[in-house]
Order: structure tokens, then C-alpha cells, then sequence
């Protein structure tokens, strides 16, 4: 399995398997509680992170953890970003496997043949992957991220 992520108070996730096609997929929500730090966000983050990392998908445990790489802007957003970031490839450490940044106009490039597409756009593509509308444009990401993890280290590879 492979897990895609698009990192964020709102967290996108995807698991693939081994044919690339989704497994499962969705958004988990880390929005910070009434006079709480990014600390107890990151605390929650690792925690949900190690719990869904560890589990058995079809059987079949985590090999890659891939993520869309965090926009370096400055500001409040760019610190937690950073911040998840870095948990995932701790996690990733932790279980001995590797992780997998992807830009975000090289995401959009391998999701719709424009490195410049909007939400609306990955959203539509993710919504024909999944047969169903995304829940937003995060769980869009993750399936999009997951999908590239696939395709770019895994097509060619018997498991």
C-alpha cells in the first residue's frame, strides 16, 4: 500500500494498492481547540498518523508515505505545514520505509496536464478516479499524490 497525504488542518489521505487503484480515502480534521498550540495539533497528527500507518489495508502494510511538499510562503501556514511534514517522515522512519515528496505544480501537472490546474480542476479529476465526489479538494490532493507515488515508483514493480 502506499499512502498519499496533502498535509494540513484539514489532512487529505489515500491509500493505493498494489495495481494503483484507491483503496480507501478521506479527510481527517485537526482544527486546533479553543486556546491550543500547533503542539497538541501535532500531538493528535502523530498519533492518528502512527495508528492509520500501522494498520493492515487488504492485508497489505504501508510501503511509501507520500505527501505534497509544503509551500514555503512564510506565515502561520508554512510553520504547520513544515511542521506535519516532518511527522510524516518520522513515521515513515519509524516503520523502516520511505517517503515521498511531490511538488504541487508537479501534482497538478500528473493530475490534469497542468501545472497551474485550480481546485475545481483536481477535484474534478479525483471525483473520476473515485466515482464519487471528493469530500474536498484535500482528500482530492491526497488521491492525486497517492496516484503519483504509484505511478512513479511502483507501475513497473511486481509486489
Amino acid at each position: 500500500m502506499i499512502l498519499g497525504l496533502d498535509m494540513a488542518t484539514k489532512t487529505g489521505w489515500c491509500f493505493v494498492d498494489d495495481r494503483g487503484q484507491v483503496v480507501e480515502s478521506g479527510v481527517q480534521d485537526f482544527t486546533k481547540k479553543r486556546g491550543e498550540g500547533n503542539g497538541l495539533l501535532f500531538l493528535r497528527f502523530r498519533k492518528w498518523l502512527n495508528e492509520l500507518t500501522r494498520c493492515l489495508v487488504r492485508g497489505k502494510k504501508v510501503r511509501l508515505i507520500a505527501y505534497e511538499q509544503a509551500h514555503h510562503r512564510g506565515g502561520a501556514a508554512t510553520v504547520l505545514c513544515v511542521g506535519l511534514e516532518t511527522r510524516a517522515q518520522e513515521q515513515a522512519a519509524k516503520l523502516g520505509i520511505e517517503s515521498a515528496p511531490v511538488m504541487a505544480n508537479r501534482l497538478k501537472h500528473f493530475a490534469t496536464g497542468k501545472g497551474r490546474a485550480r481546485k475545481g480542476e483536481m477535484i474534478e479529476a479525483a471525483a473520476r478516479i473515485l466515482g464519487r465526489a471528493p469530500v474536498d479538494d484535500n482528500e482530492a490532493d491526497a488521491v492525486h499524490v497517492a496516484r503519483w507515488a504509484y505511478k512513479e515508483f511502483y507501475e513497473e514493480e511486481e509486489w
